[in-house]
């Protein structure tokens, strides 16, 4: 089974707040690095088939349809919830049968091997299935094979919400580039101690973002 992804993505200009404490001023590029390094891996996965972006963000937009992305306007403009499920369904508009899956924009460290091994556990479940993320509050990726709805429930303590609508959550060892995504400065060196993808390393030498 290969997978269509939609991943959204905020304006730049809002885009991880809860970062600013440790980014400055640079967090808008910031996110933008994180979004680029997230889509380039998940596209360089095999079982990716391809990958569209939710986003208003015109900038945001070119540089990942440059890398090969599909790119959709947030239409909805309702928030994570209602873009995903906006995403979803231009991907099954143009493939009916599409297994669709929900992944953050946020992972910078993310390796297509693992994404590909959490792929293939979420392909083996049958039903819906999730992916915690490295805190084990918040959810990372949310799969839905063909045949059934996506019903994201991102946001906060997210995990719980996915369990209590039915998901199986995806329990896997050596996963981590698929589980730590970045809100905090925290998260940020956790992202980087695993070895982050080549825009967000660029960042790598600057202070506050590392310090």
């Amino acid at each position: 089974m290969v997978w269509s992804l939609v991943v959204p993505l905020k304006p730049l200009a809002v885009a991880k707040s809860r970062l600013a404490p440790a980014a400055g001023p640079v967090r808008p590029a910031l996110a933008l690095a994180f979004a680029v390094d997230t889509v380039a891996a998940a596209l360089a996965c095999a079982r990716v088939a391809d990958v569209t972006v939710v986003t208003d963000d015109e900038v945001a937009g070119a540089e990942v349809a440059g890398l090969g992305a599909f790119v959709v306007p947030d239409e909805p403009a309702a928030g994570l919830n209602a873009a995903l499920r906006y995403g979803a369904e231009r991907i099954r508009g143009r493939r009916a049968g599409a297994a669709v899956a929900a992944l953050n924009g946020d992972l910078p460290a993310l390796r297509p091997a693992e994404l590909s091994t959490v792929l293939r556990a979420a392909a083996s479940a049958q039903e819906r299935a999730f992916l915690a993320d490295a805190a084990g509050v918040g959810t990372t990726l949310l799969s839905a094979p063909p045949g059934f709805p996506l019903a994201p429930a991102f946001g906060g303590p997210s995990r719980a919400r996915h369990l209590a609508s039915g998901a199986r959550e995806i329990l896997l060892p050596d996963v981590a580039s698929v589980r730590q995504d970045v809100d905090t400065g925290d998260d940020l060196r956790a992202a980087l101690s695993l070895g982050v993808g080549p825009r967000t390393a660029s960042f790598a030498a600057l202070s506050p973002p590392v310090a």
